[in-house]
């Protein structure tokens, strides 16, 4: 699965500009739509480190109210919860009806990064599969809808994305000796990613959106597009329409060439009136040379 997505796929800043806001204000009247009908809304980010699932995150909540929704970041599990059943701190957080959980990592920890790094028995970690899916099947019965989201990026761009962010003094913090030792096992994590999305793809209730993330600006529109398809669709409202990218594309193009043109013009013009200007002042002639 993780083969067929298209990590080429990009959009251009100034068009992505374009398009966000339209984006950002439809996702605004949704939510406030899943809150007036009480509906529960689960969105959950899984990605490779440093593919960008904060930063998504900050952009989709950018412009919605605070009291709608909550971000939930999963670390590992304190020692109390290591003495309940593991899906016990998930069910602890799950949404009111008519508010938005968006966690930051999720149960799925369970059949990835336990399950390569040896954290869960075998029998334990195939076995979660199904208890996801009848703990996903629980609450879409409920009237939760879940968004799932894995962003997906290569191995060299994450070693590119993680040398650059070692490379900043402010920045270098954030990749840790897990990340680098993540990043060797690159292709365990595949296999156990090609795992989890065939085992707990549930369609019609928790489908899973594999997100090409090498470019930020396409990713971040996917995931508004996604997001506001699943709610629109749960609400009963009609779908926004489809944007057209490559026309988008092709009109931010042509107005950046316009705005460029004018600059020129207008460069020109102020140029032209120096010009004009420096002529019309009377030329001072020398003094003449005076006689010893």
């Amino acid at each position: 699965m993780l083969e067929s997505v298209d990590l080429s796929l990009a959009l251009s800043k100034a068009a992505h500009k374009g398009i966000l806001r339209a984006q950002q204000e439809r996702l605004l009247e949704l939510t406030e739509l899943t809150f007036e009908r009480k509906v529960p809304v689960i969105i959950v980010f899984e990605g490779w480190d440093a593919s960008g699932k904060g930063t998504a995150i900050r952009k989709l909540t950018q412009r919605l109210d605070p009291r709608g929704f909550k971000v939930l970041p999963t670390r590992a599990p304190m020692p109390h919860e290591r003495n309940k059943p593991w899906l016990w701190r998930f069910w602890m957080n799950i949404p009111r009806h008519g508010q938005i959980a968006i966690f930051d990592r999720s149960w799925y920890g369970r059949v990835m990064v336990e399950r390569v790094e040896g954290l869960t028995a075998i029998p334990d970690w195939i076995r979660a599969y199904e208890e996801i899916n009848a703990f996903e099947r629980t609450l879409a019965a409920d009237g939760t809808v879940f968004v799932k989201f894995f962003l997906h990026i290569s191995k060299a761009e994450q070693l590119r994305r993680f040398v650059k962010l070692t490379q900043q003094t402010e920045t270098a913090w954030q990749v840790t000796a897990d990340d680098w030792e993540q990043h060797r096992r690159y292709d365990d994590y595949v296999r156990a990613v090609e795992d989890m999305l065939a085992n707990t793809n549930v369609a019609g209730v928790a489908p899973w959106d594999v997100i090409p993330a090498t470019n930020m600006e396409y990713c971040q529109y996917r995931i508004f597009h996604t997001v506001n398809r699943r709610l629109e669709e749960a609400l009963g409202m009609e779908a926004s329409p489809d944007v057209a990218l490559d026309m988008v594309e092709h009109s931010m193009a042509r107005a950046g060439e316009e705005k460029a043109a004018r600059k020129a013009e207008k460069q020109a013009a102020k140029d032209a009136a120096k010009l004009a200007k420096a002529k019309a002042e009377p030329q001072t002639p020398p003094e003449a040379e005076k006689d010893p």
